[in-house]
């Protein structure tokens, strides 16, 4: 089967569209039909120009309007949807972390290239689309009482500005916890479901010699129009590798590579999607059902809250490449490159009290009701999302990031775009990158992070009110800009040492931190290394008798000792000694 494709026909010569007949299911029954998670984890943007009360009619209208250009830039947009010009750029770069396909010129472009590539505007008009989609509420944990041990002692800051904190949101409504995988994709595959017929219309284009208004029966399909459903849709299962639609779909199947495919009707597309989609949703349903009424099983996909405390908690990968790290208290945890073999993504969730290192190249980390915790990722190249944290150090690399509904936080970011803060947030810090590792250099190559780019103080906030959230912002509440990061002060700028778990056989080249520090940030680095080493030439010239020096290393030690217990940094050494 062939997945070439070709130039969108021109509506007034379009070909007549094959016959309908009864549209038959995926041909392969051992794959189902997924929601692609990337646009609806990463893609929904908290804006109100952006939230259409009848999205229909809106894009058809903008769809007509820019239809003599197949790609937009930001100042195109921004004049069509009467935004400002860096919404538009938010919007492209957006979208850009979200796309299904990896060759398309707006995800190869450089930071300087984005509005000269521009975006597809098929693909732009399902992204607007989805932006009226509403998350599911998280899910009470069933074993509410288990893992209340686990939870933080309440903020200092609880009750101020707002009424309850973001872990407060989370632990309220009898615990509540993220979503199961399971529980959201259903609740995807629902939405689709429900509007795939607006979206096709989108897609679809009038058949030659009908009129405009002669309904549903007289749009088609082409080839190239089809495909663009795949930033929406795709089949695969977990173990497998991921189906296009174009491959898994019967319409195009004997298509002639040097001849253009024949258009199909929308109605029958749509028949097919809708078969498939209930076919998905009757298994999860099954799946949970089975799931509910047995015995907990480690290996499902829809990873439960672990009560362990050690840094031996081992999460498998589920579903099409991600992985999940959930539950981890007290405690050092560590995965490289080779534990995460086969998982584009990572999802960090409800752990406290610890640190944890990721340190390997990823597509996506999603960071969710974390405290009092120090977390360093990676190169992430699509995106990052940090939501519901309390207390979190987070060190990063990566393309993207967004922060939603944390506080007392502190991010230190190598990030090639201006890092986006939505929700309700208080007390943020951001900070320039503070750290390396030996493969650091060699996995930012890989995720398409450039060194030569750091926007970590170029925030940009968004609304309190995140319409995709009834969660943490429920209908009625009025909106006003998040509130903006601080700069971390320079003179309590740190560098974060991670261990060298390889010694001498360390595999990668990196030997320092591959962002510039800004001027002042390097300047007080070096103000401490020079008061540090005159500290040191004091004490070992110091006129101190034998005895004297033994008594002052001794309460050196002491007090450092006591620095680690005092800090909660001792259990670090501890686990790291044993692993």
């Amino acid at each position: 089967m062939t997945t070439e494709t070709t130039s969108t026909p021109d509506p007034n010569t379009n070909p007549a569209p094959a016959p309908a007949p009864t549209p038959t299911p995926n041909p392969n029954p051992s794959s189902l039909i997924h929601p692609r998670r990337e646009p609806f984890e990463h893609g929904l943007l908290p804006i109100p120009k952006l939230i259409f009360p009848d999205p229909t009619p809106t894009l058809i209208q903008l769809k007509q309007q820019l239809s003599t250009h197949n790609r937009v830039n930001s100042s195109l947009l921004a004049d069509s949807l009467q935004i400002s010009t860096d919404h538009a750029r938010l919007i492209l770069d957006t979208l850009a972390s979200v796309l299904h396909s990896d060759s398309d010129p707006l995800v190869k472009a450089r930071s300087d290239e984005v509005d000269s590539a521009g975006a597809d505007l098929r693909d732009l008009i399902l992204f607007l689309y989805i932006q009226s989609y509403k998350k599911l509420l998280p899910r009470t944990h069933k074993d509410a009482a288990s893992v209340a041990d686990v939870w933080p002692s309440t903020s200092a800051f609880d009750g101020y500005l707002s009424a309850l904190s973001p872990l407060q949101l989370v632990r309220s409504n009898n615990r509540r916890f993220m979503p199961s995988q399971a529980d959201e994709e259903a609740h995807q595959l629902s939405y689709l479901q429900k509007h795939m017929a607006n979206i096709l219309s989108l897609l679809a284009e009038p058949v030659e010699g009908e009129g405009e208004g002669e309904g549903e029966e007289s749009l088609v399909l082409s080839m190239e129009g089809f495909e663009h459903l795949g930033f929406l849709l795709q089949f695969g299962d977990k173990g497998s590798e991921v189906v296009t639609l174009s491959q898994a779909a019967p319409f195009f199947a004997n298509s002639d590579p040097d001849m253009p495919a024949v258009p199909a009707p929308a109605t029958q597309v749509h028949d097919w999607i809708s078969q498939n989609i209930a076919s998905a949703l009757e298994h999860i349903t099954e799946r949970i059902s089975a799931k509910e009424n047995g015995p907990a099983n480690s290996s499902d996909s829809d990873v439960a809250m672990t009560d362990a405390c050690t840094s031996s908690i081992k999460t498998p990968p589920s579903a099409r490449g991600s992985c999940f790290i959930e539950g981890i208290s007290k405690s050092s945890f560590v995965k490289q490159a080779s534990d995460l073999k086969g998982s584009s993504s990572v999802k960090v969730l409800n752990c406290h009290d610890s640190i944890l290192y990721i340190l390997a190249p990823l597509r996506y980390a999603t960071i969710y009701g974390c405290s009092d915790a120090t977390i360093v990722l990676g190169a992430v190249g699509k995106a990052v999302r940090i939501e519901h944290c309390e207390r979190v150090h987070v060190i990063t690399a990566a393309k993207r990031v967004c922060i939603a509904n944390c506080r007392e936080c502190v991010f230190f970011l190598g990030v090639n775009q201006r890092p986006l803060i939505v929700g309700d947030n208080h007390k943020l810090q951001v900070a320039p990158y503070n750290t390396f590792y030996s493969e650091l250099e060699e996995h930012m190559a890989d995720a398409g992070i450039d060194a030569t780019i750091n926007r970590w103080d170029e925030t940009l906030a968004l609304g309190v009110v995140d319409p995709h959230d009834s969660l943490s912002h429920p209908a009625g509440v009025s909106d006003f800009q998040a509130e903006p990061a601080a700069r971390v002060d320079p003179d309590q700028f740190t560098n974060f040492l991670i261990p060298n778990w390889f010694g001498a056989e360390s595999p990668g080249s990196t030997k320092d931190n591959p962002f510039q520090l800004p001027e002042a940030y390097m300047a007080s680095q070096q103000r401490n290394q020079k008061n540090l080493a005159e500290t040191k030439k004091l004490l070992r010239e110091a006129p101190l008798e034998e005895n004297q020096k033994r008594e002052l290393s001794s309460a050196l030690h002491l007090l450092f000792k006591d620095w680690l217990y005092a800090s909660g940094n001792v259990r670090q050494l501890y686990c790291l000694q044993g692993d």
